[in-house]
């Protein structure tokens, strides 16, 4: 199945022609803010935003690492004390990593408990006992609180559980029974771009083409490929401005349409053009001496959000939100195997980030955090995993409270009170609680956080002091 806002192909995505444009434009079911970001690909942000502009004196910035597949995240994080080892051993059979392989972990807030990470987690667990990342364990969409009678009941749940499409945009929107063309990150810029009022490049700045997550009502995110070169329609990253080419630009951007969408469209693919040359310049400043990230594709992804970052004072921001997509996780069958070969690539990407931002000194400043639609059935099919709900996702940075497990890792046998069958397991922790953690760190205020997350009040109560899983400084 495919996603609903796929990254745009390497080679740019097609251009619409006329006819298609008015056409789809015309279709009641899409908003145009969704139209221009979904089809067109228009990643300027409008300076339309909340009525009253926040004021920072600081830089925040959240990483989505989106992993798109549904990451089989109970053989990142594993129990490692003798009977949780034996339960997991029991439920997974054949999918079971090896006790001894597991590199071991030292949390500080789940005594009793012994938990590991996959043994090619190698800097993931490094981070974690330094003290830089904690897990966040059992996420997944909800609409309430669920139980497993809930579920053989139909009782609130989302719609299409187990389904890749329904569930990505769920965990981008953090609206479970509802469909909608914004995300919440989308909305919480809505909330606070007016900070970076003096930058011509959206808050919400996409390394790996068009996504929900970072759409608003006013923000779209500014979208480019992991080389910096803008993802815009009819063009492949040659931005060779000569005389001759800029001349011709002008003159078909210049040109009247009748319609206004049209219109609209002209006007917001000349701004794109104009902020290109505010980004290309914040992207040229350089990283400091000895910073390095892997030579793959997440590495060189997380290498463009570094240099987006280290070039803040030339766009003029204090708050940005970055989307980074790495695919591949659906592994219904050969799942040990190709996790044995993805996982390191993660680990690695996301140290030499973290390393990265330390070195520029912004180690409290920026926070990535991982995310995919669900986890895997804990049952094997005899080749690999299934789809299920619950995963384990983890946040790393120098706000983070690390070496940490947040919620409730749940009992991996078949018939536990979370386990809705085949060891599919009913998530704990609702996206809208970790969502709202990211949010209201990066500035979006407590009364302003039902704006971002319109069902946040059925796991968070909002009127108290407490955070809402307090995995953030």
């Amino acid at each position: 199945m495919t996603t609903p806002f796929p990254p745009a192909p390497r080679s740019g995505p097609r251009t619409l022609n006329r006819r298609e444009f008015i056409g789809q434009a015309s279709c009641a079911a899409v908003g145009s803010t969704a139209l221009f970001s979904t089809l067109l690909n228009l990643m300027l942000t409008s300076s339309a935003v909340a009525q009253s502009a926040p004021s920072f004196n600081d830089y925040k910035a959240l990483v989505c690492l989106f992993l798109p597949g549904g990451n089989d995240s109970f053989n990142l994080l594993v129990p490692r004390d003798a009977a949780s080892y034996a339960e997991y051993a029991a439920i997974r059979t054949d999918l079971a990593l090896a006790r001894a392989a597991l590199l071991p972990l030292n949390p500080l807030n789940t005594p009793g408990r012994q938990f590991g990470v996959h043994p090619g987690a190698t800097e993931l667990q490094q981070l974690f006992e330094s003290e830089r990342l904690a897990f966040i364990a059992n996420v997944g969409s909800l609409v309430r609180p669920t139980s497993v009678a809930d579920f053989n009941a139909g009782l609130a749940l989302p719609y299409g559980v187990f389904s890749h499409s329904d569930q990505q945009e769920q965990w981008q929107s953090s609206l479970p029974d509802t469909r909608s063309g914004l995300g919440w990150a989308g909305r919480a810029a809505d909330l606070l771009a007016a900070a970076n009022a003096a930058s011509p490049v959206s808050m919400n700045i996409s390394i790996s083409g068009n996504n929900l997550f970072q759409v608003g009502n006013s923000v779209v995110p500014y979208t480019v490929n992991s080389n910096g070169a803008p993802a815009l329609n009819g063009y492949n990253g040659d931005w060779d401005f000569n005389p001759a080419r800029g001349a011709a630009i002008d003159s078909q951007l210049a040109a009247e349409y009748a319609h206004v969408m049209e219109r609209t469209y002209t006007r917001m693919k000349r701004g794109a053009l104009d902020a290109y040359a505010q980004y290309s310049a914040a992207t040229a400043v350089p990283l400091p001496a000895g910073v390095t990230f892997p030579d793959n594709d997440l590495g060189t992804s997380l290498a463009q959000v570094a240099r987006v970052i280290a070039g803040r004072n030339v766009l003029g921001t204090k708050r940005q939100v970055f989307y980074v997509q790495w695919g591949g996780w659906d592994f219904h069958d050969e799942v040990v195997g190709n996790m044995a070969r993805m996982i390191p690539i993660v680990s690695e990407a996301v140290n030499a980030f973290s390393n990265a931002m330390t070195a520029m000194g912004l180690g409290d400043s920026v926070t990535l955090f991982s995310a995919s639609e669900f986890g895997r059935s804990l049952t094997s099919n005899a080749r690999g995993s299934d789809h299920a709900w619950g995963g384990n996702q983890f946040v790393v940075g120098g706000a983070v409270k690390g070496r940490r497990i947040y919620g409730q890792y749940p009992a991996l046998h078949e018939g536990s009170d979370v386990d809705c069958g085949r060891g599919r397991i009913i998530p704990t922790t609702a996206v809208d609680q970790y969502a709202a953690e990211l949010a209201l760190w990066l500035g979006v205020t407590r009364t302003d956080l039902p704006l971002v997350l319109p069902n946040i009040s059925r796991f968070y109560n909002l009127t108290g002091s407490a955070a809402p899983l307090g995995f953030l400084l």
